[in-house]
């Protein structure tokens, strides 16, 4: 993992805007909207508070083989899924944790972010500062998901509140007409080429074969998906890879997870509101995008294409910082659009590693590579993703009956 050369200072002040962003969104929550877990594969924010802080002490300020925990029992409270650290609470227990309050976890938070911030104005450890900055990027992740949790947790509640005051809305009138733009081909270079922040996942750059493809111009809209599900896309089997069948059957699948029966209104951060045709359908599953892509004579792009696409590109767009929290139309614009932002983009590729992958040392190296088994590849942030987390080598992964994050698609075909 490599990180960008800078100063203690500098990252002493990035330590502490990272750290108050996720306070500032969790600013309209109350205690009460905090210690909500809507499903196993959710958690509270006020866990997600105390895990970033976690993080950090038992990795950076664990760093130091003198440094005792401010309560070793939260060890257990508050570790993820990092087996060689020690034993954790069941994940799908997080919600039933009431103590500590939250206040408590607060007054954790500024402790520990004290003792870090005091840590970098005297030190200029090297290693030190590579854990840190993982740290910071570990709570970018964490901020996406405090969204995308709270909005599942919301969507539960049968007054569907909404976590913000309404957008204003105005339906878009038009969209970029959808056209497909020659990929790359032959030999490329995929990968993390070592300037800069990247996780290990990311590495090492190496080569690969692209076939003759190409790649839409922007994403899917809920316009195009609103015709795959009236024209009984989840009811026709041969559309759906079998796993994703049985899923549709099992989970009694109809339309998108936050879309209402009546297929003209949606649920968002803001609350319900009347459906954009035009905008990035939103909210599916790898295999409600897959099956789309089958419907409409294409497929899903693979991550090396969309990598390769992707590179030189500037990392612009509708992301975390524009506060909107829902994705945009492409109203205009000519070559790729909405390459970052938005909607994290289903691939067609499994999460794997790359040739010579080697996984960070010691129980940081839990971080990606267990992970590499049964999931898929989604590039490019979505609407709630910070904007300074994302690069085009970035890989996020969920399982494929995965459908609470904004995760939507770009249609590839072969050429």
């Amino acid at each position: 993992m490599a990180i960008n050369a800078s100063t203690a200072e500098d990252l002493g002040t990035r330590f502490l805007r990272v750290r108050q962003r996720t306070l500032v969104l969790c600013a309209s929550l109350t205690a009460e909207d905090l210690q909500l877990q809507s499903m196993p594969d959710a958690s509270p924010g006020k866990w997600h508070l105390a895990h970033t802080t976690w993080f950090f002490e038992q990795f950076v300020l664990g760093h130091d083989p003198h440094y005792r925990p401010r309560d070793a029992e939260w060890n257990y409270l508050f570790n993820s899924y990092y087996q060689s650290v020690g034993p954790m609470h069941a994940r799908p227990q997080r919600g039933l944790l009431s103590r500590p309050s939250l206040d408590e976890v607060r007054d954790y938070r500024q402790r520990i972010d004290d003792r870090v911030a005091n840590l970098l104005m005297h030190s200029d450890d090297a290693e030190l500062a590579t854990l840190v900055e993982l740290g910071l990027h570990h709570e970018q992740q964490h901020q996406e998901l405090l969204l995308t949790d709270i909005k599942h947790a919301f969507w539960c509640n049968p007054l569907r509140p909404g976590y913000r005051a309404p957008l204003a809305f105005e339906a878009t009138a038009s969209v970029v007409p959808l056209r497909f733009i020659d990929g790359g081909e032959g030999i490329v270079e995929i990968g993390h080429r070592g300037d800069g922040f990247a996780f290990d996942n990311e590495t090492p750059r190496y080569r690969t074969l692209l076939q003759p493809h190409a790649l839409a111009n922007r994403l899917v809209t809920n316009g195009e998906y609103l015709a795959f599900v009236r024209e009984g896309g989840y009811r026709e089997p041969a559309l759906w890879l079998s796993e994703g069948w049985a899923t549709v059957q099992r989970e009694g699948w109809q339309h998108p997870i936050y879309w209402q029966d009546d297929l003209a209104s949606e649920f968002m951060l803001a609350g319900m509101r009347e459906i954009d045709l035009q905008e990035p359908v939103c909210h599916l599953s790898y295999f409600e995008a897959e099956a789309f892509a089958r419907w409409a004579g294409a497929r899903l792009p693979t991550e090396a294409e969309w990598e390769s696409a992707a590179q030189g590109l500037p990392v612009i767009g509708n992301l975390q910082q524009q506060d909107r929290f829902q994705p945009l139309a492409a109203a205009a614009g000519e070559g790729l659009l909405q390459m970052f932002g938005d909607v994290w983009e289903w691939t067609s590729s499994p999460y794997v590693s790359y040739p010579g992958f080697r996984p960070l040392p010691g129980a940081l190296g839990e971080y990606n590579g267990k992970f590499m088994c049964g999931q898929w590849v989604l590039r490019g942030g979505s609407c709630v993703t910070p904007g300074d987390h994302l690069r085009a080598t970035y890989r996020n992964f969920f399982p494929p009956h995965a459908r609470w994050q904004f995760a939507g698609l770009r249609l590839g075909q072969d050429r």
